[in-house]
């Protein structure tokens, strides 16, 4: 029998790893660690770029707002040619195609960003958002199709929530290298967009080593991945993601519990962003400044010193959770467990954020539930896709992913429209109504639970659905 290596008893901190696993499970671990860090280091220029992207008649914000849910509708035609070029081309292949254009992507808007080669065309930050958005959940949302195809669903149980930690480390790290590539001065933000193609170069590396070794390491036997079970039904290349969603209700259910959690988090995010501003008003107001530019300035500076805090400790608390509660929690609570966690803490949130609708409480509650969103659910949202045909996974979780996601960001900004220009929604309302929407979340949360136990019990470990 063969034994641990060191690699692997090391990794037996984090999650229960057996002989031969370890390779390819640190091969997927540096793989997602730099996806997010190119994508971190991408993320930081979007909102200056369509800071210059002013829309008479809309405030920046509105703009912001809006561009989020027309990132939903490009998705439509996007979704289509992935879901088609999925049925032609081998994972790796796909992964390694797609993960070029987005490189070749970034080149581009480096030689159209604002006032370098040429002046800041119209309506190029608007694009340049609606793209970022799109690269960051597609680069993502691949990478984790591919680990769902890889194992098996006991095997992905097991590593994926090890996994996940290098998601969560490169999001910090790709944060810390940009905010110290901007403060040095040295090259501008810019060259951010070059810098992201050589994590992403060395990912397609990663990704084809991965898949030659197979989730035991060379040699391992075609059964023992699922894009190659023979009890898998071969998929139907003129069948596009939609259609495929609609066909199952696991699929359906899995896209509505993605769509409410990306609806009440987004909500959350702009109430936050309203308590931060009230505060801070306050707070100015309490000094005596009156200069309109010196308020400016306070309210300017407070809100990203506020941010700059609060994406620390929410980096921080997820790190924790993912490297020590999210295999534990999954092992001996089951699916169930992880799946339910962030809407039972949302709802204990929103509902203390209802009756005390201060600063304090709601900077707690929403880095409660956004750590939790980036660890444990994290990791719900991957193990929720080991049951499924490799057709699934290469088709419906990109396109749930993404599409439903920005949705729900979508739904987030009419709730805002409606809110507050038709209603005149308080604080506390706000707040009520995002409590009611995690209820609605939590029934739907439920009903996957179940399905998904349906699942897994009639294939007996055998057989996709």
């Amino acid at each position: 029998m063969k034994e641990l290596t060191p690699s692997e008893r090391f990794l037996r901190i984090f999650t229960e790893v057996r002989p031969g696993e370890g390779s390819t499970a640190l091969l997927l671990f540096a793989n997602v660690f730099l996806i997010l860090c190119a994508y971190y280091f991408v993320k930081p220029l979007r909102d200056g770029w369509i800071a210059v992207s002013a829309i008479e008649g809309l405030s920046k914000m509105e703009v912001k707002a809006y561009s989020s849910f027309g990132q939903s509708l490009l998705f439509l035609g996007a979704i289509g040619v992935y879901a088609r070029l999925s049925s032609m081309l081998p994972r790796a292949d796909l992964i390694a195609r797609s993960t070029l254009f987005c490189m070749s992507n970034l080149v581009l808007f480096w030689f159209l960003q604002p006032n370098f080669f040429l002046e800041n065309l119209p309506g190029m930050g608007i694009a340049f958002y609606l793209w970022v958005g799109m690269f960051g959940l597609f680069v993502v949302a691949q990478f984790w199709a591919f680990a769902a195809d890889l194992y098996t669903d006991e095997r992905g149980r097991r590593l994926l929530p090890m996994i996940a930690i290098g998601a969560t480390s490169g999001a910090t790290v790709g944060s810390f290298i940009v905010e110290r590539v901007v403060a040095s001065d040295l090259v501008d933000s810019g060259t951010l967009l070059l810098l992201a193609n050589l994590p992403l170069g060395l990912s397609i590396w990663l990704t084809r080593r991965a898949d030659v070794r197979g989730p035991l390491g060379a040699g391992t036997p075609l059964e023992e991945t699922s894009a190659n079970r023979e009890s898998e039904e071969p998929g139907d290349p003129d069948r596009g993601a939609f259609a495929l969603i609609r066909a199952h209700r696991y699929l359906i259910l899995v896209a509505g519990v993605t769509l409410i959690n990306a609806w009440v988090n987004t909500n959350g995010e702009n109430l936050l962003f309203r308590v931060v501003q009230e505060a801070l008003e306050v707070e100015v107001a309490a000094t005596g400044v009156t200069d309109p530019d010196e308020v400016l300035y306070g309210v300017r500076e407070g809100t990203t010193a506020f941010y700059g805090d609060f994406f620390f400790w929410v980096n921080v608390t997820a790190l924790v959770l993912q490297s020590l509660v999210a295999s534990r929690l999954l092992a001996l609570g089951g699916f169930g467990a992880i799946l339910l966690l962030l809407p039972s803490i949302a709802l204990i949130g929103y509902t203390a954020m209802a009756f005390l609708p201060i600063l304090g409480v709601v900077r707690v509650m929403k880095i409660a539930e956004n750590a939790t969103d980036y660890s444990i659910n994290n990791t719900a949202s991957q193990v929720l896709w080991l049951p499924t045909t490799a057709e699934m996974k290469f088709k419906a979780k990109p396109a749930i992913s993404t599409f439903c996601v920005r949705l729900g960001d979508g739904l987030a900004a009419l709730t805002v429209l409606v809110g507050v220009q038709l209603l005149d929604l308080s604080t506390r309302s706000f707040f009520l109504l995002n409590a009611a929407l995690v209820l609605i979340w939590l029934g739907v949360a439920v009903a996957v639970v179940g399905e998904h136990g349906r699942i897994v019990g009639s294939s007996a470990g055998e057989h996709a659905i």
